[in-house]
């Protein structure tokens, strides 16, 4: 309990369910002998304590216009001004469940969809005219537009990207200028997070938009893509056609298996190999696998990409560099950086579960800005979940997720996942996981060695053992 942070900025799913864990964690706590244990030192010796005091939540402003929340569900919805807060005592797994399906379901009156990716939507507050009319005319139309209602915020940012992203690389190449293609990529930068998500649930769903919408939803990913580092299709045949058929098994082109994941030469050869090589090696595995028309669609699609950036670059360089080519060249590091941490830790005893293979990540970066991506385990458990279901989708399967010895972490996203663990910092990840299940039990030392563990790369010999139907010689 020592260790568990509210970040003020966390969204209302995930406070519930951090007050979830944090309540199951009491309860274990206090009914095992091991609870009596010493508190954990920190590197100065005295017992580790949270970074601020104990405090309780300030009360609740006044509710925007936009929503008012019945009492019934108040609990964990409220506005924090602390670092910390106290476990509630009604958010037990009944109510946040029940909490959870009402944030999501369009018939029942706690309904929320998510607008923007900065803020609560009953949080919106510009003035009262703006709350009151334009903000809620805004949602009618654009449930319309979306397949599922809560996804207000793709029309949001696409009208962002379309309005901004597409002029700003227009006017480069019509009158480029040095501090322009900066600030673009800085742009472009702070959107691919989200816009690469977006495009996640896009690849996983084959659309975000409302069926009366298909043209520009078929249209949209060949406009923007190539401005957000991405080239036409290729996250489609790697992530849906390879990497969740695999599943980060030996033959998974992105596997972490045989690397050590907290070994810097590991990681870099790691990114090299998909930075300089998976133009080759994904239509290759396609074709090892008998999958031909895949093999030509990736490879097509791919070296089709690479052709337009060249005769762009032959045209105008400058322009093609700051708009197309440098994103592609920080994508591709940020793809397989994100990817390492998702895959980083795994158990040495069952590394075919996707328990045990992937983790859950509850967290602000992760979540509120990138569509639930913190929930990793839960997508590869049903790839095809919808982001919103994944916080109340992990409550119900709680049990099984401790019984699996599934890992779940807390105040860290996967880049600093990476950065941690390139420096062996164990003790930070150990004070960021949220044990479950007999993990409870763990001091921090054995929470770091348990993670340090499941680090280790691993021989050919053991992927013979562990992954008999998958593995080759």
């Amino acid at each position: 309990m020592e260790h568990i942070v509210y970040d003020p900025a966390l969204t209302k799913a995930d406070r519930l369910v951090l007050q979830n864990l944090a309540a199951d964690i009491k309860a274990a706590s206090q009914d095992s002998p091991s609870s009596n244990r010493p508190s954990p030192k920190a590197a100065n010796g005295r017992a580790a304590v949270s970074a601020t005091h104990h405090l309780v939540p300030s009360p609740s402003p006044s509710p925007s216009p936009l929503s008012q929340r019945p009492a019934a569900v108040a609990v964990g919805f409220q506005s924090v001004r602390a670092n910390l807060s106290p476990v509630e005592p009604s958010v037990d797994d009944e109510t946040v469940i029940d909490a959870l399906n009402g944030f999501n379901n369009p018939k029942d009156a706690r309904f929320e969809p998510t607008v923007i990716t900065s803020v609560d939507t009953d949080k919106i507050s510009i003035s009262p005219l703006f709350d009151t009319c334009i903000v809620p005319y805004y949602i009618r139309i654009a449930r319309s537009l979306v397949r599922v209602e809560t996804d207000v915020l793709v029309v949001s940012h696409l009208f962002l990207y379309f309005t901004t992203s597409i002029p700003s690389v227009l006017y480069l190449f019509h009158s480029f200028t040095w501090l322009h293609g900066v600030l673009h990529v800085v742009l472009q930068f702070s959107y691919v997070g989200t816009y690469t998500l977006m495009m996640h649930q896009h690849i996983h769903m084959r659309g975000v938009l409302a069926k009366h919408m298909a043209w520009l939803d078929h249209a949209f990913p060949y406009v923007l893509d190539p401005l957000m580092g991405h080239t036409w299709n290729s996250y489609f045949y790697h992530h849906v056609k390879h990497h969740h058929i695999e599943g980060n098994g030996p033959n998974d082109l992105s596997s972490t298996l045989r690397y050590e994941r907290d070994n810097i030469f590991h990681f870099l050869h790691y990114v090299g190999r998909f930075f300089f090589l998976i133009w080759f090696d994904l239509p290759t595995y396609f074709i090892r696998n008998g999958k031909f028309m895949l093999a030509c669609k990736a490879a097509f699609w791919e070296l089709s990409n690479y052709t337009a950036i060249y005769l762009l670059f032959r045209y105008n360089p400058r322009a093609t560099f700051f708009a197309l080519l440098l994103p592609l060249l920080l994508l591709r590091i940020g793809l397989m950086v994100g990817n390492w941490g998702q895959h980083a830790f795994v158990d040495r005893d069952d590394p075919d579960s996707d328990y045990r293979s992937s983790i859950t990540l509850i967290d602000v970066p992760s979540n509120r800005h990138c569509f639930n991506d913190g929930y990793h385990t839960s997508h590869h458990l049903n790839p095809l979940r919808h982001w919103r279901q994944h916080p109340v989708a992990f409550v119900k399967g709680k049990q099984q997720y401790a019984s699996q010895h599934a890992l779940v972490f807390h105040n860290i996203d996967y880049l600093m996942m990476t950065v941690r663990l390139m420096l062996r910092d164990y003790e930070t990840l150990a004070k960021c996981m949220v044990p479950l299940g007999d993990h409870i039990s763990l001091t921090l030392e054995e929470r770091a060695a348990l993670l340090k563990r499941n680090t280790r790369p691993f021989t050919e010999e053991e992927i013979r053992a562990k992954f008999p139907k998958l593995a080759k010689n």
